[in-house]
């Protein structure tokens, strides 16, 4: 018995013993996550605090506030925004693809959505996120983890190919499926994704009715990030009036040009702003731009705790310009009328497309009316007379002998000439080639002087002049041995005193210098003397003109005149902010007796009894000074000829000068329409400033109301149209 009971308390001692580790065991444990608690709580606790606490302070540019307006140097406004109706939507930071379809399902029940612009990628891409089980099964296991166990692949680019994959094996019947209601949810889930996280995003603001402006904002609170609003619209008062000078704008869907989305993006512009892509718009878009409100979100995790206005939102500064529309209506006018009855004469005008004007203050520098039309086809593949402004500073063209007053005075410069010197004009054997004026055969030969050559346009003594700055022989009907090709770079150097092969410095884009023959001939020197041979731009030969007409100054052309902070009163136009004031280039290295000189050849031309324009401008009471050109020209290798005319007025004391340049007017028959444009373009010019003085309107530093254009013709259209 007693060792039966032995045996039994040996078998129970086991169990306390187990017991006992046991309970150690989950004392130890407890006092580690004792301890441990004890360490996140005394330690790191406040480390642990704050990561719970921690925001984020996030500034965003919103709204789209309107651009600056523009007016003409009257302050007659030419370009103004117009609101239009607006929804927007705004996501957050932590908003998921999900979250946005959920919404943009229901906005599609309450607008109509334009769905035409939905691509082929935009398609698949809904389709993928529409259906994803479907999408799933697009890309096996297998596949997925045989990317997975390339090393050199990180789970971000494993999930882009994977996605990739989806994409490439999506059917064109897939892509195809979405019914008319589902590509209209489509359409709103890509402006959805347009748009950079707690900026707006113009979702719709083309056609949006009254209706459905009620419709959504009722339905604001089931659609988290979308709101409405006041977008704005450029309009024309004028028209077409030089709408390719006044530029355009890019829509919110064209955002910015892609060209300059570095450039800008760095100026701090989102994707989607609406910028000018041309010419005026594009030139000052850092003063028309409006200045969008800021604001400071706090969020955390991506979610917007708490908002606050940091700076206020403003619609652009004003652009003045210095154009007179009025007459720049009348000019397009007189252009269109003349440029259309010489090329219904097609016979006598096979190549005629194109003409264009220039009037400047030859003292300011300020353009007064830029006028280019020419024949092109519209979209409907129909010939159109269409704007053409453009090509008074961005195409160059032969003047022929407009420019022969810059050679007389180069000659001055030079020391090759003096004043009243007399040369004799007869038929030069050059090289085996004859040159001769164009008067020689019905006039014969004859001394002429400085004036009188520029009156009567002698090419022989300009060539004669070329010759002497060439160091070459003058000797009558006897072909030159030898001369110095420097020739070419010493009338080319003094012509661009003038503005003729240089950038004039007109404040707009894309400017040409014009075009230097490459040869260094000595017939084609005696080209270049005439205006025969190097290529000179409208822009350029009204601001040559100018500096003859002012005294011997070359002045910048602008079309910038102020610019003026906006004032919200309808009637009133904002205090000034910049003045663009005269800016002279250069003075001309002549004497004020060799300039009169040259003057006085230009006023023979306008008046004397030998005068090329004497039928247009003698009788004329303002007292013109002229020079005509015309020039042999080539178009698609065939001849024909260019007709030109500089000019300015008053003789005495010069208020406006002037181009006017007709590429390819004829063959055979001179019809001088440049001349005929000449003269009805400073007609117009002094009448209208005499109109413009009965009304007060010449004091232009008043500062008075804004003015409404006369019988303008008011368009409401995009710039983008």
């Amino acid at each position: 018995m007693l060792k039966g009971k032995n045996q039994k308390d040996k078998k129970k001692n086991p169990l306390p013993f187990r017991m006992n580790i046991l309970f150690f065991a989950v004392f130890v444990l407890f006092t580690l996550l004792i301890l441990r608690l004890g360490i996140v709580q005394i330690v790191n606790g406040n480390d642990y605090l704050k990561e719970v606490q921690r925001t984020e302070n996030v500034k965003a540019n919103n709204g789209s506030p309107p651009r600056g307006k523009i007016y003409d140097r009257y302050r007659n406004v030419i370009v103004d925004n117009v609101p239009m109706n607006a929804i927007t939507y705004t996501r957050t930071q932590s908003t998921k693809p999900d979250e946005m379809l959920k919404v943009a399902r229901k906005l599609a029940q309450l607008i109509k959505m334009d769905t035409e612009k939905i691509t082929d990628r935009d398609r698949q891409d809904f389709w993928l996120l529409t259906h994803p089980d479907e999408a799933e099964k697009l890309v096996s296991k297998e596949e997925i983890k045989s990317l997975e166990d390339n090393k050199d692949l990180g789970k971000d680019e494993v999930n882009r190919k994977v996605y990739q994959m989806q994409l490439d094996r999506i059917t064109e019947e897939n892509i195809k499926s979405f019914n008319k209601a589902e590509l209209e949810v489509l359409a709103i889930f890509r402006e959805f994704n347009t748009g950079y996280a707690l900026s707006p995003q113009i979702i719709k603001n083309e056609g949006v009715t009254t209706e459905e402006m009620a419709r959504v904002s009722e339905n604001l609170a089931k659609m988290p990030g979308v709101n409405v609003t006041t977008d704005w619209k450029r309009t024309y008062a004028v028209g077409d009036t030089l709408r390719s000078i006044l530029g355009k704008v890019s829509s919110s869907k064209e955002g910015l040009p892609s060209e300059l989305v570095n450039s800008y993006t760095a100026k701090g512009y989102a994707l989607n702003d609406r910028v000018g892509t041309s010419y005026v718009e594009s030139q000052y878009e850092d003063v028309l731009k409006g200045q969008k409100e800021e604001i400071e979100y706090i969020t955390k995790k991506g979610s917007v705790l708490e908002q606050q206005l940091v700076k206020e939102g403003h619609s652009g500064k004003d652009v003045v310009l210095t154009i007179d529309m009025k007459l720049q209506k009348e000019v397009e006018k007189i252009v269109e009328e003349e440029l259309g009855k010489q090329a219904a004469k097609y016979w006598e005008s096979p190549f005629l497309d194109r003409a264009f004007v220039v009037m400047m203050d030859p003292h300011t520098g300020e353009i007064m009316s830029m006028v280019g039309k020419r024949y092109a086809e519209n979209a409907d593949g129909q010939t159109e007379m269409q704007d053409y402004a453009l090509g008074t500073f961005t195409s160059a063209y032969e003047a022929g002998s407009a420019v022969k007053g810059a050679t007389v005075l180069t000659g001055y410069m030079t020391g090759k000439l003096s004043i009243g010197e007399t040369q004799f004009d007869a038929p030069m054997n050059f090289g085996g080639e004859k040159k001769s004026s164009w008067f020689n055969a019905s006039q014969g030969s004859k001394y002429l002087n400085d004036i009188q050559a520029l009156e009567i346009s002698s090419n022989v003594y300009m060539f004669k002049t070329a010759l002497k700055i060439a160091n070459a022989s003058t000797s009558h009907n006897q072909p030159t041995v030898s001369y110095d090709e420097k020739a070419f770079d010493i009338m080319r150097n003094h012509y661009s005193q003038f503005g003729l092969g240089v950038n004039t410095g007109i404040d707009l884009p894309g400017e040409t210098y014009g075009l230097k023959g490459p040869e260094r001939k000595p017939g084609l020197l005696l080209d270049l003397a005439i205006g025969q041979y190097d290529l000179y731009t409208p822009m350029q030969l009204a601001q040559y003109v100018s500096a003859i007409a002012n005294g011997g100054y070359r002045i910048e052309p602008h079309i910038m005149k102020e610019i003026r902070d906006p004032n919200h009163s309808e009637n009133r136009i904002g205090p000034i902010v910049y003045e663009n004031k005269p800016k002279v280039l250069n003075r001309i290295n002549v004497s004020e007796k060799e300039l009169q000189q040259v003057q006085n050849g230009f006023y023979q031309v306008a008046h004397g009894s030998r005068g090329t324009a004497r039928d247009q401008f003698r009788n004329a009471p303002y007292n013109a000074a002229a020079k005509s050109g015309t020039a042999e020209s080539f178009y698609n290798g065939k001849d024909t000829y260019n007709t030109t005319l500089i000019g300015y007025a008053p003789f005495d004391n010069p208020e406006i000068a002037y181009s006017v340049v007709v590429p390819w007017s004829h063959q055979k028959i001179d019809p001088v329409v440049n001349k005929t444009i000449a003269k009805r373009i400073m007609d117009q010019y002094f009448e209208l400033k005499k109109e413009a003085e009965e009304k007060g309107l010449l004091d232009t530093s008043i500062e008075g109301e804004v003015r409404t254009m006369e019988n303008a013709d008011v368009e409401t259209n995009e710039a983008t149209e």
